[in-house]
């Protein structure tokens, strides 16, 4: 695992995953999945069904990107989110940005995904994420980063940054 810093606005920090986190790393999980908790189904096949898709989740990016670095995002000390970054040998990609539900709005997931382009900036790399279509505040803020759409595989989208010329 490669090892680099990843300057931070004050009081927001990031943070290698912990065993201790886990609990934290779920319960994160648990408050992305309101489109789950739409199917007209029982309260108890739901909550089987998002413990279901958070094992698959963890099982299934270790398996595509095995190098990835998992991160706590952390605000003034406390957890508010994560990141999954995978530096490739073509692009840093940003495998999974996902923040309490407090936290969502207040432009801390931008933040950080500015850090990420200024690291990428320096190794002169290119960033790239996947975005859901319907998704339209995030996709929006993308762009307004530089991000363009490379691929439409419908519900998602290819984005990707690519650092200015020095």
């Amino acid at each position: 695992m490669r090892s680099f810093c990843i300057p931070h606005p004050a009081g927001l920090g990031l943070r290698p995953t912990r065993p201790s986190d886990q609990g934290f790393l779920e319960s994160l999980y648990r408050s992305t999945r309101e489109d789950l908790r739409q199917i007209d189904a029982g309260e108890e096949f739901i909550e089987a069904l998002i413990d279901l898709q958070y094992r698959a989740q963890r099982e299934g990016a270790g398996d595509l990107f095995p190098d990835a670095m998992y991160f706590i995002v952390e605000y003034q000390g406390e957890r508010i989110g994560r990141l999954v970054l995978d530096f490739g040998s073509n692009e840093a990609r940003v495998v999974d940005i996902s923040l309490i539900p407090a936290a969502r709005g207040k432009g801390f997931g931008l933040k950080v995904l500015q850090a990420v382009q200024t690291v990428a900036a320096q190794a002169m790399t290119p960033v790239a994420l996947i975005a859901r279509s319907d998704h339209l505040r995030a996709k929006r803020a993308y762009l307004d980063m530089g991000f363009v759409v490379e691929e439409i595989q419908v519900p998602f989208e290819r984005m990707v940054w690519y650092p200015p010329a020095p």
